[in-house]
């Protein structure tokens, strides 16, 4: 359905750190809430000097700051979702769960809150010291309607090394005991001669199965943030969990698909596929 002109669509907040490479992060995320159909506020939690190699600096922001962003944008605009992105440490992921306390963002408010726990850079490292990975065990997961790790956050939040199905169904477990409402441990990173790429949601009752195609590209960037924020889009227009994860991984099938070269790493996942070429006839 078309949006009516003039239609003021659902608001999602993304509160993450920036990319300067526009690969990942926050950059992503506004991306996918365009390609989505919802409006995309944010808050910045960090300043990444970055490209498509690698990251080579890190500036936070205060978290007075951060936690003013929220509540701010919150009490004016409203929001029907938000998610999580790189939070950088344990101050500024508690100083989030007291700002979403406030404006009844999280599981079992008015807001769902998708968590995407950024632990892990691209090759598997941690990006997190210990006590970061305890707030998010025990602040976050807790307060959240879903998480979305990938398998090296999974290693460096519940010890668990999938590396098959039943593993994901184990760390599933382990992931749900946390807390979240709900778990979705993704298959993206599994062994490459697995077929597809099969992601689980799991709810503490029910598992669900996505799979999904898996293609020969280096180009993912930025997959897991635009996932999640596919995803609080799903939430945001009123789909129930499974059906915006659903939503969710169609996105990014089809954002994986159209991946793009940028630069000499890692190019970025692309939310171009889902907008009509309009600049090829602005008549």
């Amino acid at each position: 359905m078309e949006p009516t002109v003039g239609t003021t669509p659902p608001r999602v907040m993304t509160i993450a750190g920036t990319d300067s490479g526009g690969g990942a992060g926050i950059a992503a995320d506004l991306r996918t809430f365009a390609a989505c159909g919802v409006h995309g506020c944010l808050a910045v939690c960090a300043v990444t000097v970055q490209n498509s190699v690698g990251v080579t600096g890190v500036h936070t922001i205060p978290v007075d700051t951060i936690a003013g962003q929220i509540s701010t944008v919150a009490s004016d605009i409203g929001l029907q979702a938000a998610k999580t992105g790189m939070l950088a440490n344990a101050e500024i992921i508690e100083a989030v769960a007291r700002a979403c306390d406030g404006c009844g963002i999280g599981a079992g408010l008015a807001t769902p809150f998708v968590v995407d726990p950024v632990a892990a850079s691209m090759h598997g490292d941690p990006l997190l010291a210990a006590e970061a990975l305890d707030a998010y065990r025990h602040v976050l997961f807790p307060r959240a309607t879903l998480v979305t790790p990938n398998l090296d956050e999974i290693r460096l939040l519940v010890g668990h090394d999938v590396h098959d199905r039943d593993g994901q169904y184990a760390a599933a477990t382990a992931l749900h005991a946390l807390g979240p409402g709900a778990v979705l441990v993704k298959g993206g990173h599994l062994a490459e001669d697995t077929d597809g790429c099969l992601d689980l949601l799991y709810d503490g009752d029910t598992a669900v199965e996505l799979p999904g195609p898996r293609f020969d590209t280096g180009h993912t960037h930025g997959g897991g943030d635009s996932l999640a924020a596919a995803i609080a889009s799903g939430l945001a227009r009123g789909l129930d969990l499974e059906a915006a994860v659903r939503f969710g991984k169609h996105y990014i099938v089809e954002a994986v698909r159209h991946a793009y070269p940028l630069g000499a790493g890692h190019g970025p996942v692309s939310a171009l596929w889902a907008g009509r070429p309009w600049w090829d006839d602005p008549s």
